[in-house]
């Protein structure tokens, strides 16, 4: 996964030590369908999953990432879930530990490839056969799928694994 260059100039300050982060997580529905990606690092089938960069919009950075990693064209039209995820420990030895904006995005156009090192693959899925992933990122799919139109912050609950 390439590392942001706000993120590797921070790193050289602070090394591996956790950073507190804002992330997104932009599940794009069509027709029933969302759009997943097949993570190159992992293998996981997930959403589209991305780091704000300084001084942007995290909608703005939702609708980006899709366009990175799938070459899909997506808008956001719905914040469907704020949460704190569990500390994460990446592969090279860095922590992080994210602010995750989860956004239900609208398709406008184009259809999914693999757009970059990323992303091994892209398809749509229909929801009700959905590939195995966490409960967490089912749950980012469920609450953005939903047609209810609030915004869930789990004020209270332990941070979930990301």
């Amino acid at each position: 996964m390439p590392i942001p260059g706000f993120i590797v100039e921070l790193r050289r300050a602070v090394g591996t030590a956790p950073l507190w982060l804002a992330g997104v997580t932009a599940v794009t529905i069509r027709d029933g369908q969302v759009l997943l990606v097949q993570r190159s690092d992992n293998g996981a089938w997930t959403a589209v999953t991305g780091i704000v960069e300084p001084g942007e919009n995290p909608a703005d950075c939702a609708a980006r990432e899709v366009t990175e990693e799938t070459g899909v064209s997506a808008r956001a039209t719905r914040l469907a879930w704020v949460h704190v995820t569990r500390p994460t420990v990446h592969a090279n030895g860095d922590q992080a530990q994210y602010l995750d904006h989860v956004f239900r995005m609208q398709w406008l156009s184009g259809e999914p490839f693999a757009a970059d090192d990323e992303t091994a693959a892209a398809q749509w899925f229909d929801l009700d056969d959905l590939p195995p992933m966490t409960a967490n990122m089912r749950r980012r799919i469920a609450l953005s799928a939903s047609d209810d139109s609030r915004t869930v912050f789990d004020t209270n609950a332990p941070a979930e694994r990301a």
